[in-house]
C-alpha cells in the first residue's frame, strides 16, 4: 500500500462530504435502521483505510464510497449491497477479520466481503490473478450482488486508472477486457460494457481513441442538427399515439466505431452511423408490444426500412434479458440510421440489467433466464479437477456470447445457444447424460453430424446410446463451456479408472523399496513427469507409455524417502515474476538497445519479437516471460495479449522503446483494390521501393475484377509505417491498406 499521510481536517470533511453525496445518490429507499447500518460500515472502513492513500495521493476511503455510489447509483442495489461495497476492502487490506465483521454486520455481509476479498498469496495456483477470478465468478451462484459489486469496483479503477504506471495500465485493461466487459454485457449492464471497453481501448489503443474522440467532438453541431432533422417527423407522428414517450438521438460508444472502422475498412469520415435514436414509450406491461410496434409502424411509414436489418428482442428476449426492436432505416440526405423501440421497463432492465430484472421478475411471461444461466455456471463449477485458467476459458465460452441461434426441441420448447454451437453443444444443454450417450442427431427429421452448427428454427432430437462415451475429438466440437467441462470431466474419469492398475503397480514398487510416505512420493512423481497429475501419472504406467522403472529411474530412496538423482527436479510455479534471464554477453546486439525492460536496457535479457504480433518500434509493447524461450515482445493490441494479462500477470514485464534506427521490424499488410489487370504488382512494388522499404513476401490473387494481396514489409519504426500505408493506399486502384493484427 501507498505511503502513510496522517488525513487532514480538511480532507476529512471531503470524505464526509463524498459519504452523504454517495447516500443522496442511492436509487433505492432505506429505514433508519439501514441508515444506521451504513454510517457503522463508513465508520468501520474510514478507520481501517486512515493510514492508506491511493496512487493519486487522495485518501484510499474515497475509493470505497465511490464503489458504493456506482452500486446505489448506477446499477440500484440496496443498502446491504453498499454496506459490503464500503468494506470491501477492509479484510483484505487492514487488520480487521471477517469474524468481526460478521459480529458486527452479520453473516450475510460477511460473505459478500469475503467473496469480493482476493486468496491470500500463500495459496499456490498456476495463475494467482486466475484463480481470484473463479472465486468472484463462483459467487454467482451464492449472491449475485457479490459481482455487480465486484464490476462497480473495477468501473471506478478503471475511471481512475491514470495514476497507475503504463505497464500496470495495460494489465488492468487487458483483465477488464477479458472479463470483466463481457460479464457487464451477460448481466444485462450495457451502459458498463460500454463504458469498460472505451476506457480500454484508451489505454490499449491510445492513439486511435484520440483521434475518434477529437473528430467526435469536431462533428458533434452538425450530428446533433442532423438528429434534431430526422427526429422532427417522428414527434409529430407519435403526438397522435396519444401515449407518453421519450425521443432522443444516443452517440455510438468510440470503441464500436473504431469496430466498424476496422470492419468496414473506411475513414472515420464514411461512418454515417455513429449514433442510434431511441424511441421509450411509457405504458402497462400489458400494453408495451402493441405499443412498441406501433411507434415501429409510424417510424417505417416516415421513412424506408432496411428490412434485413429489423432485430426483434421483444418476442424473443436475449438471454440476458435484454429487450427491444432495432430497426434500420434510410434518413434525410440518405443515410442509414438505427432507431431503437422500447417500453421503460425494458430501458431499465437494459441499462440496470440484472438489479432490474429482480424488479420486474413475472412481469414477462419468458422463462427466467438468468437462473438458467447460473445452472450452466453449478455445471462448470462442478469440476473439481479443472485448473483455474481452464476454469476462466470454459466459463468465457459458456457465457459470454454476443449473437445467439434459436433452436427448438421435438416438445417444442425453444432453446437459445450462441452463434457457432454445433449439435453435440444441444446434447448437452438438454442433460449431461443425453449428452454422453448422444450417438446421432436429427435436425428437421434427418441426421446431421455431431459437430452440425445450429440454424435458427432447427428442430433436434438426440438419439442416445448406453454404451457410448465420450472421447478427445468431442472437444474439437463443441463450443459451449458447459460441453467442453462434461466433456473433460468424463474423461478424466475415464483415465482414472483405467489408472487404477498403474497406481496399484506404482505403491507396490514404492513398499518394495522401503518409501514410507508414499502419499508425497506420488506428489513427487507426478510434479517430475506429469505437470503435477496424478491421473495422468498412473495412466501412462497403466497403458505402458511408461514403465515404472522408467518412472522411478531419476530418484533414488533414502531414509525412506524418495531423493532426486540430480539438482534439476522441478518446482511447482509460483504466481510471482520468473526471473528473466540475462543474455549472454558475447551475444549482445551491436549498436544501442532497442527496449528498456523493467527499466534496464534490453540487450542485458534474452527476448525476441513476437511472431503472433510482430511489433514494430513505437507500438505500445509489453514483455512476457515464456516458460522456456526467454522474453517475448508483444504488442498491447495482441491478439493474445488480453488472455496473457488476464491469466499470466505475474509474468508481465514492462517494455519501453529507446530511440534507435538501426534495427528492422517484420509488418504484414493486406491490401483490396480493383484488378485493372496488367500493371498492379508493378504498381504496388514501385510504391514500396520508392519509400526505400524491402519486402519479404508478396502474395496476390484476383478474382472477379477485385484483388487482395498479403505483403510482408521491414520497416524502422511505426512513422515509417504510417506513411507506407497512406502511400499505398493513395495508389489508383486501391481500396483498403490495413495492418494484420
Amino acid at each position: 500500500m501507498a505511503e502513510v499521510i496522517e488525513i487532514n481536517v480538511e480532507e476529512r470533511t471531503q470524505i464526509r462530504t463524498a459519504y452523504e453525496e454517495m447516500i443522496a445518490a442511492m436509487r433505492v429507499s432505506y429505514s433508519e435502521e439501514d441508515r444506521a447500518q451504513m454510517d457503522r460500515a463508513f465508520e468501520l472502513a474510514n478507520y481501517s483505510h486512515r493510514h492508506q492513500r491511493r496512487k493519486s495521493g487522495e485518501p484510499y476511503i474515497f475509493h470505497p464510497i465511490a464503489v458504493a455510489r456506482i452500486c446505489g447509483e448506477e446499477i440500484g442495489l440496496g443498502t446491504t449491497a453498499i454496506c459490503a461495497a464500503l468494506m470491501h476492502d477492509v479484510v483484505e487490506d487492514t487488520p480487521v477479520t471477517l469474524d468481526e465483521i460478521q459480529a458486527e454486520f452479520g453473516e450475510r455481509i460477511a460473505q459478500m466481503v469475503n467473496g469480493l476479498t482476493k486468496l491470500d498469496s500463500a495459496y499456490q495456483h498456476e495463475s494467482q490473478q486466475a484463480a481470484n477470478f473463479k472465486k468472484v465468478l463462483s459467487t454467482l451462484i451464492v449472491d449475485v450482488r457479490i459481482v455487480l459489486i465486484k464490476m462497480a469496483d473495477r468501473l471506478h479503477n478503471m475511471r481512475t486508472i491514470k495514476s497507475m504506471p503504463e505497464h500496470k495500465q495495460l494489465k488492468i485493461a487487458a483483465e477488464t477486457s477479458y472479463i470483466y466487459a463481457p460479464l457487464a454485457h451477460r448481466l444485462g449492464l450495457y451502459n458498463f460494457r460500454s463504458e469498460f471497453l472505451d476506457l480500454c481501448m484508451k489505454v490499449l489503443e491510445r492513439e486511435e481513441y484520440n483521434t475518434i474522440a477529437r473528430k467526435l467532438q469536431e462533428t458533434k453541431a452538425s450530428r446533433e442538427e442532423y438528429i434534431e432533422r430526422f427526429i422532427a417527423p417522428l414527434r409529430e407522428r407519435m403526438d397522435e399515439l396519444n401515449i407518453p414517450y421519450r425521443i432522443y438521438g444516443r452517440p455510438k460508444s468510440i470503441y464500436s466505431i473504431s469496430n466498424k472502422l476496422k470492419k468496414k475498412q473506411v475513414p472515420f469520415e464514411q461512418i454515417y452511423d455513429l449514433f442510434a435514436v431511441r424511441i421509450i414509450v411509457d405504458v402497462p406491461p400489458k400494453q408495451e408490444k402493441m405499443a412498441c410496434w406501433g411507434a415501429y409502424s409510424i417510424v417505417t411509414d416516415v421513412y424506408q426500412a432496411v428490412p434485413e436489418r429489423l432485430k426483434d428482442w421483444i418476442t424473443i428476449p436475449k438471454s440476458n434479458g435484454y429487450e427491444s426492436l432495432h430497426t434500420t432505416v434510410a434518413g434525410p440526405d440518405a443515410r442509414f440510421v438505427e432507431v431503437q423501440i422500447r417500453s421503460e421497463r425494458m430501458n431499465e432492465i437494459a441499462e440496470r440489467g440484472f438489479a432490474a430484472h429482480w424488479k420486474y421478475k413475472g412481469v414477462s411471461n419468458q422463462p427466467d433466464i438468468y437462473e438458467q444461466w447460473f445452472e450452466s455456471v453449478r455445471d462448470i463449477l462442478e469440476d473439481p479437477n479443472s485448473d483455474t485458467v481452464q476454469f476462466l476459458g470454459d466459463f468465457r465460452a459458456n457465457n459470454f456470447f454476443n449473437e445467439e441461434v434459436y433452436v427448438w426441441t421435438p416438445d417444442g420448447d425453444m432453446k437459445t445457444m450462441p452463434k457457432g454451437a454445433t449439435a453435440l453443444d444441444f446434447a448437452f444443454s438438454i442433460h449431461t447424460m443425453v449428452g454422453h450417450q448422444c450417438q446421432s442427431v436429427l435436425c428437421d427429421e434427418r441426421i446431421v453430424p455431431l459437430s452440425y452448427e445450429l440454424q435458427n428454427g432447427d428442430r433436434l432430437k438426440v438419439i442416445t446410446n448406453k454404451q457410448q462415451k465420450p472421447n478427445k475429438d468431442w472437444l474439437k466440437m463443441v463450443k459451449t463451456g458447459k460441453a467442453r467441462s462434461k466433456i473433460r470431466q468424463a474423461l478424466k474419469a475415464d483415465r482414472k479408472e483405467k489408472g487404477e492398475l498403474g497406481k496399484e503397480a506404482l505403491l507396490r514398487k514404492l513398499k518394495n523399496l522401503k518409501v514410507e510416505d508414499t502419499k508425497a512420493a506420488f506428489e513427487q512423481l507426478a510434479n517430475f513427469h506429469t505437470d503435477r497429475s496424478h491421473v495422468d501419472l498412473f495412466y501412462n504406467v497403466a497403458t505402458e507409455a511408461m514403465t515404472v522403472a522408467q518412472v522411478l529411474e531419476p530418484f533414488i530412496v533414502e531414509n525412506g524417502k524418495l531423493v532426486a538423482k540430480a539438482a534439476e527436479l522441478p518446482t511447482a510455479p509460483a504466481p510471482s515474476a520468473p526471473a528473466a534471464r540475462k543474455r549472454n554477453p558475447a551475444s549482445k546486439i551491436k549498436g544501442h538497445s532497442k527496449l528498456m525492460i523493467n527499466g534496464e536496457p534490453g540487450d542485458q535479457f534474452e527476448y525476441t519479437m513476437a511472431s503472433c504480433c510482430n511489433p514494430v518500434q513505437g507500438d505500445q509493447v509489453f514483455a512476457y516471460l515464456t516458460a522456456n524461450a526467454g522474453l517475448k515482445i508483444h504488442r498491447a493490441t495482441c491478439p493474445n495479449a488480453e488472455n496473457l494479462m488476464a491469466n499470466y500477470g505475474y509474468r508481465i514485464m514492462k517494455a519501453e522503446w529507446v530511440s534507435t534506427t538501426e534495427s528492422s521490424f517484420v509488418v504484414n499488410l493486406t491490401l483490396t483494390g480493383l484488378d485493372s489487370g496488367k500493371g498492379v504488382i508493378e504498381q504496388i512494388s514501385h510504391e514500396i521501393g520508392q519509400m526505400d522499404l524491402n519486402i519479404r513476401s508478396f502474395n496476390i490473387s484476383a478474382k472477379d475484377g477485385y484483388f487482395k494481396a498479403n505483403i510482408s514489409l521491414l520497416v524502422r519504426n511505426t512513422d515509417q509505417l504510417f506513411l507506407a500505408m497512406r502511400g499505398l493506399q493513395n495508389l489508383d486502384n486501391i481500396s483498403t491498406v490495413s495492418r494484420v493484427e
